[in-house]
């Protein structure tokens, strides 16, 4: 059982994410080299080794029909930095496809199985808007006129099924910024660390999207999911999903301490 002290594996994790984050105003964009990245492989790393018995999180059956929230969050902690957090899904939910604005982020399965989708943001289309008619596309069904100003030209990026045994996913704002993440085989759970995390009044909003159906008709492409990497997807920026929504549960592992004591041992 592990430890209620600086010792715990989801402190060090904690520690090393204030220490990597910290750096990422001085971050060298989409590079594999400087402070931040060596800092951040590091985190992947301790990423790797954390487990559910860390947490002191039972790993959840799924036994009949569904009840409460298909999503449950359990807030570890939250700085200027980032924020950390475990999500539980129930078997056969999903976190609807949603960005995270200007935002670095890393998800490590703690038990079950989930798919992601991931897209990449499109360098190529400034604020990612678009006029009316200047696509060069249809779509099916065609979009009303009000819809044109929520299109996204994305990239897709990637499809895969991860366990516990699979390393972290990273996003960065323009790498795997979007996603979708479905409970697969019965109820799942990963710790997720955002940074900086969310915060609307700075700009960094969540919202959601749906991939639109191409027409055959337009000579670009064809209806259905796309086939390879960094092929082109439109996406529509939609509501939350009505049938989505996330209830809140206490963490029940160690405490996590992030004050000027803790720091100062880093």
């Amino acid at each position: 059982m592990p430890r209620d002290n600086m010792a715990s594996l989801i402190q060090k994790i904690a520690r090393h994410a204030r220490t990597t984050f910290k750096l990422l105003p001085l971050a060298e964009p989409e590079t594999e080299t400087g402070a931040f990245q060596d800092n951040l492989n590091k985190l992947r790393k301790l990423l790797e080794k954390i487990r559910p018995e860390d947490l002191n999180l039972g790993r959840r059956r799924s036994d009949g029909p569904r009840h409460g929230p298909p999503v449950t969050y359990m807030h570890i902690c939250e700085t200027e930095y980032f924020s950390m957090g475990v999500f539980l899904l129930q078997s056969g939910s999903c976190i609807p496809l949603h960005d995270h604005p200007g935002m670095h982020g890393l998800l490590k399965v703690l038990y079950g199985n989930v798919a992601i989708k991931c897209f990449d943001k499109d360098e190529l289309e400034a604020g990612g808007r678009l006029e009316a008619g200047a696509v060069g596309v249809q779509f099916n069904p065609p979009l009303l006129q009000c819809q044109w100003a929520a299109l996204r030209r994305s990239l897709w990026r990637s499809s895969e099924v991860l366990d516990e045994e699979s390393g972290p996913c990273l996003l960065t704002p323009l790498h795997s910024n979007m996603h979708q993440i479905d409970a697969l085989d019965g109820p799942a759970a990963f710790l997720d660390i955002l940074a900086p995390p969310y915060d609307p009044e700075a700009g960094r909003d969540c919202h959601y999207f749906k991939v639109l159906q191409v027409s055959e008709s337009s000579g670009k492409a064809s209806p259905g999911p796309p086939q390879q990497e960094q092929e082109a997807v439109w996406l529509l920026e939609v509501p939350q999903p009505a049938d989505f929504w996330c209830g809140g549960e206490p963490y029940p592992g160690p405490k996590v301490v992030l004050d000027h004591e803790a720091g100062q041992r880093e």
